[in-house]
């Protein structure tokens, strides 16, 4: 499938979660097979000869792309998870949300120092999640390949927040 083909498997909601906000429900592509594998072998392509270590994906979206691509590229796959969900002894950090904040945590042990990490979600907003997750990578002392999405909401500047990173996203709204 083409970029464009996979655009329009997306189904845009007028005024959902609230009046004046355009949601992209991404359920369509991940019902049809033809447009959910074109979108993984997508995702994929720029990183089959970096020699990933690991696929970092955050709560939850980004775990049904980024366990797939974990399991594409042949390696392994760590979970981002909000605060108190993680079973383990955790790093943490705290990040700024349109109102207020919101704390991530990642298992201490789930990346090996020097590992070569791509970090994964659905959507590049406005950066500040992949922001802190990629602040939590890097106190791990891990080397952040690349961040991958399947969307990115142009408009609202994500990237700005993520620079010196190698972004890869594939449907620019």
């Amino acid at each position: 499938m083409t970029i464009k083909q996979l655009e329009r498997s997306i189904r845009a909601i007028a005024d959902f979660p609230k009046e004046g906000i355009l949601f992209r429900d991404i359920t369509t592509l991940l019902g049809d097979k033809k447009a959910f594998n074109s979108a993984i072998n997508l995702l994929a392509k720029p990183y089959k000869s970096k020699k990933i270590d690991v696929v970092v994906a955050v709560e939850s979206r980004g775990f049904i792309f980024g366990a797939v691509l974990a399991y594409k590229l042949g390696c392994g796959f760590v979970m981002v998870r909000k605060k108190g969900k993680l079973p383990y002894k955790t790093y943490s950090v705290t990040y700024e949300l349109e109102y207020g904040t919101d704390t991530l945590e990642i298992h201490q042990d789930a990346i090996a120092r020097g590992a070569r990490v791509l970090i994964v979600d659905d959507l590049l907003a406005t950066g500040g999640t992949i922001k802190a997750v990629s602040d939590l990578v890097e106190q791990m002392s891990a080397k952040i390949i690349g961040v991958c999405f399947l969307i990115e909401l142009v408009a609202l500047s994500g990237r700005k927040k993520l620079k010196g990173l190698h972004i890869h996203s594939l449907i620019k709204f």
